[in-house]
């Protein structure tokens, strides 16, 4: 992969990784909330789903965070475009497609087969 493409897929990686800390950053409905405890068991029950559902996001858009942090470093140091498994070359389009990965395609089904 050339210096161009590197730069390119950098470029795109640091403005993904901006984009999901300033979603992070935001207050989301529970945070507002000072007492969860109003309204009947089913407003109670709803509140409590809502939270669980913001907390399992907030480990997604985690997850997600290394994974470009981790795509980034392998820019860094040469890396990158390099699928960590096979050692073969990661297609452009999975790039393009999936930029933080850090598996080519084929080894990607194989391990979630």
């Amino acid at each position: 992969m050339n210096k161009k493409d590197l730069k390119k897929f950098k470029t795109i990686l640091e403005q993904k990784r901006d984009a999901v800390v300033h979603a992070t950053g935001k207050k989301t409905h529970w945070e507002n909330m000072e007492d969860t405890r109003h309204g009947d068991f089913v407003d109670q029950a709803s509140d409590d789903n809502e939270v669980h559902v913001n907390i399992r996001l907030l480990q997604t858009d985690a997850k997600l965070l290394r994974a470009i942090e981790a795509a980034i470093s392998r820019i860094e140091n040469g890396s990158y475009g390099v699928c960590t498994m096979c050692e073969e070359d990661i297609s452009m389009a999975r790039l393009q497609a999936v930029p933080w990965t850090s598996v080519c395609l084929a080894c990607k089904e194989k391990k979630t087969a």
